[in-house]
């Protein structure tokens, strides 16, 4: 027998990572399964790629961590790189720098939706942590 593998759980097993409580169950699992496949689904290779991942870095770096929108430091999965021109309209451009801006969650949440009038239509879900107000880097 060993403990529940959850954060702080004092449930015993015989077997497997958790405990009946912790387990996941599998209508929890298809749901994840379903908002991993909503954000980027056809261009998943693209952001996979070296290129692109090179090319949010330089970007990262060319605006010193700073949100372009609201100024604050966005660190880590929090930077999110921007396509002013969307790969749909203009596939040549997704790689442009003069085409990219870093932006932090919420700020780029309002870019997304900004055509369609109300927030958090796009995406909602992706978009769930919210940055600290009192950003010190601000």
């Amino acid at each position: 027998m060993k403990y529940c593998d959850f954060n702080g759980c004092t449930n015993k097993i015989n077997r497997g990572a958790y405990c009946d409580e912790h387990k996941k169950s599998k209508e929890t699992v298809k749901r994840k399964q379903n908002k991993k496949t909503i954000y980027h689904n056809q261009n998943k290779s693209f952001y996979n790629s070296k290129e692109w991942k090179h090319r949010r870095s330089f970007i990262y770096e060319r605006e010193s961590g700073c949100c372009q929108k609201c100024g604050r430091f966005v660190f880590g999965k929090q930077a999110q790189v921007h396509h002013i021109v969307t790969n749909k309209k203009n596939p040549l451009l997704k790689l442009d720098p003069t085409n990219l801006m870093l932006l932090c969650p919420s700020c780029h949440m309002e870019e997304e939706n900004k055509d369609k009038g109300k927030m958090a239509k796009v995406y909602p879900s992706y978009f769930k942590v919210p940055l600290p107000k009192n950003n010190l880097f601000a």
